[in-house]
């Protein structure tokens, strides 16, 4: 009996402290939230959480930073431009990611082994130390400040964890499985579409989470391989560029920065199914 409660306190007890850290990492959100809404005056004079005073007073809300942000200050182009990059910069790494893996896992070929260990190495290279040379690179090809240099940079810093992750997972699958399907006369590709691809969709959602979240959020990479060009500009550097120019606005600043962060909350809210599980697969098995 004894052992009973004290099961229970001690899972009351981790339960509370997961409540109060939840409550914790969410309120910044839930005050920027706040603030995006109320009118600059108010912005200026009070908190944020001055608003629970009379919280169903409807007048200390506008949608005014949002028109202003989107419409005046370049968030809506700056929104399609986000899109245009982070939609093929995760596309592109995670199905040559997919492939590469399954090649990696199942497939016999002279230097198998020391390629993957290479490409795992890539993975403490810091990127600083490529921006000079693929910088350069593009030049030469004329690409810089154009949609397919941000494609190509981000497949390549992407791919290493990428393949790594989904080669664990991919390697954990069942020998026999494709064991059955070469007897029956099913090719490697074959094999690919109807065996791995089905049974990793955990790990590929878990990779597409990561991928997104981390294009989608760069500020560095698109920097350099941009610049400023407007028609290109991304939301993080459009954000980047209200903080020099709008410091003192930050009823406009909370706006943008909301703006920024509603797909990539939206993206991992409709694949955190897989998340956990994906990731967890990938870590134990191969």
């Amino acid at each position: 009996m004894m052992d009973k409660l004290a099961s229970k306190l001690s899972r009351g007890l981790l339960h509370i402290v997961i409540i109060i850290l939840a409550v914790a990492w969410m309120l910044p959100t839930v005050g920027l939230l706040i603030t995006s809404f109320r009118p600059p005056a108010e912005v200026a004079h009070s908190g944020w959480w001055a608003v629970f005073e009379h919280p169903f007073s409807f007048a200390q809300y506008t949608v005014e930073n949002y028109v202003t942000v989107i419409g005046k200050v370049g968030m809506g182009r700056a929104f399609l431009n986000s899109l245009i990059i982070s939609i093929p910069g995760t596309i592109i790494p995670v199905t040559i990611a997919a492939f590469a893996a399954y090649a990696f896992a199942w497939m016999k070929f002279p230097g198998r082994q020391f390629l993957f260990l290479l490409t795992v190495a890539l993975l403490v290279v810091p990127l600083q130390m490529t921006f000079i040379p693929i910088l350069r690179a593009f030049t030469q090809l004329g690409i810089v400040g154009t949609f397919p240099a941000i494609w190509l940079a981000h497949t390549g810093y992407g791919l290493p964890l990428a393949i790594y992750l989904l080669r664990n997972f991919i390697g954990g699958l069942p020998s026999e499985l494709f064991d059955s399907a070469s007897i029956d006369g099913a090719s490697p590709l074959q094999s690919f579409f109807r065996i791995v691809l089905p049974l990793s969709v955990p790990a590929i959602a878990s990779v597409v989470i990561f991928q997104f979240l981390w294009v989608w959020n760069d500020l560095l990479v698109a920097l350099i391989y941009l610049g400023g060009t407007p028609d290109v500009v991304p939301v993080t550097l459009q954000v980047a560029n209200l903080v020099g120019s709008r410091g003192q606005d930050w009823h406009l600043l909370t706006a943008a920065a909301f703006v920024s962060m509603a797909l990539p909350l939206v993206v991992f809210f409709s694949l955190q199914r897989y998340f956990v599980r994906g990731i967890l697969a990938g870590s134990v098995k191969g």
